[in-house]
Formats: C-alpha cells, sequence, structure tokens
C-alpha cells in the first residue's frame, strides 16, 4: 500500500505541473508574460517533486525488479515525462508569443 501511495504521490505532483503549464500557455497567449513566467517556474517545481520520487523509486528498485512495474506505476511513469516534454515545448511557445507581442 505504501508504494501505491508513493505512486500516487508522482501522479499528483506530475498533474499539478501540467496544470501551470497550461496556465502559463494561457496566460503567454494573453500576453501576461509575468504571469507565465510565474507559473512556469511553479510548474519546475512540482515536476522537480515528481523526478525525485521517480529517482527515489528507481534507487529502490536498484535494476533487480524489486520495484513491482504495475499499470498504476506506467501511468505514473507515462504522465511524468508526457508532462516534462510538454513543459519543453511550453517553454518554446511562450518565447514565440513573446516575440509575437514584441511587434
Amino acid at each position: 500500500m505504501e508504494l501505491e501511495a508513493t505512486i500516487i504521490e508522482l501522479i499528483v505532483h506530475s498533474g499539478e505541473a501540467k496544470s501551470l503549464m497550461l496556465e502559463a500557455l494561457a496566460s503567454a497567449r494573453s500576453g501576461e508574460f509575468n504571469v507565465a513566467d510565474e507559473k512556469m517556474a511553479e510548474s519546475r517545481e512540482a515536476i522537480k517533486k515528481a523526478h525525485c520520487i521517480q529517482t527515489d523509486l528507481i534507487g529502490q528498485d536498484e535494476c533487480e525488479g524489486k520495484v513491482p512495474v504495475t499499470l498504476l506505476m506506467v501511468h505514473a511513469q507515462d504522465h511524468l515525462m508526457n508532462t516534462m516534454f510538454g513543459q519543453d515545448l511550453a517553454e518554446e511557445m511562450i518565447h514565440l508569443y513573446r516575440k509575437q507581442f514584441a511587434r
């Protein structure tokens, strides 16, 4: 049950990061770049928490299959990696919005 709670925590932090990232994009689209920067910073902090959980799980596993790979674990990993990729794309999009508003 402890492992399941840890995996849920990973999903929660990843979800928070994704929500903040989407808020940042919406702010940038409206030209509110201070808000966008703040939301992206918060998103990066949330993903750091999720990444720390992932790192702990990898450490517990020691490449020996000690941590069972469940569908919930796969979902958590998928959620984390998609959010991390989304953050990279969001940074690029915010940069493009800045250029557009600078004209």
